[in-house]
């Protein structure tokens, strides 16, 4: 197992990427401390980690709210002893251009897919430190690294989670805090919501999938959860600024 006994915390894991991921973790013997906003969800991810045999919590966390983030993560190092891994992968798809989008969802996009990651490392990096080093696994999307149509506020803050994520692998490498952004393409997952607004509809973005990805098909989160397990893992020590696109071609 290739994270046995290590201390992981996964936010928004009650669906799609985040439960897989955690689900994952846990299969490959870490102890798996998942959140979501809602509780209920993250409670449906520990009873699939416990129902194959993994250790984990389930808890209801806001990603917003500051203060909350800090406590739980200074709660986990303090009940475990340490924290090995930081999956923070909370985030908004807000779909539209310039003119359709409001400050106010400009800011919503902001607060989850960039200052959410930015809190969450802030909060992980001393007990990381403490310990010797650790992985934050922050996830982006291939949208950070390529430019779509119509989605401002997402490919803008995904951009932004890259490049924080870069900073941040540049200031700590020395002390073994490797940090690494996951940047997913399609998955078929309820967070596509806003591209299937933006393409109009349903049918128009399976045709994206199926015509111009040029493997033409889906990701399944599962794939996604192998790139989290080599970043989250030893199999990835001398990687650090990366931002690792899972995208089928995508991108290219």
């Amino acid at each position: 197992m290739i994270l046995q006994d290590r201390v992981a915390l996964v936010t928004a894991a009650g669906s799609g990427i985040g439960r897989a991921g955690a689900v994952a973790m846990a299969r490959e013997g870490a102890r798996v401390i998942v959140t979501d906003l809602n509780a209920a969800l993250a409670q449906e991810t520990l009873a699939e980690i416990e129902a194959a045999g993994g250790r984990g919590e389930a808890r209801a966390l806001d990603m917003r709210d500051d203060d909350a983030v800090t406590a739980e993560i200074d709660r986990i190092a303090a009940t475990w002893g340490r924290l090995d891994v930081l999956h923070s992968h909370a985030g908004i798809q807000i779909e539209g251009r310039v003119e359709d989008v409001s400050p106010a969802q400009m800011d919503a996009a902001w607060a989850l897919n960039v200052r959410a990651h930015f809190v969450a490392s802030r909060a992980a990096i001393p007990h990381m430190r403490a310990q010797g080093g650790g992985s934050v696994i922050i996830t982006a999307s291939n949208s950070g690294c390529q430019y779509d149509r119509g989605m401002v506020s997402y490919a803008t803050t995904k951009h932004a989670a890259v490049a924080m994520v870069k900073q941040m692998a540049v200031d700590y490498a020395r002390e073994k805090i490797r940090f690494n952004a996951l940047c997913p393409g399609f998955v078929d997952t309820p967070f596509n919501l806003g591209f299937e607004k933006q393409m109009g509809g349903r049918a128009a973005l399976e045709d994206y999938v199926a015509e111009t990805i040029p493997m033409g098909r889906w990701a399944s989160v599962e794939e996604i959860a192998e790139g989290i397990l080599y970043l989250a893992s030893d199999r990835s020590a001398f990687v650090t600024g990366l931002a690792l696109v899972i995208d089928g071609g995508e991108i290219l």
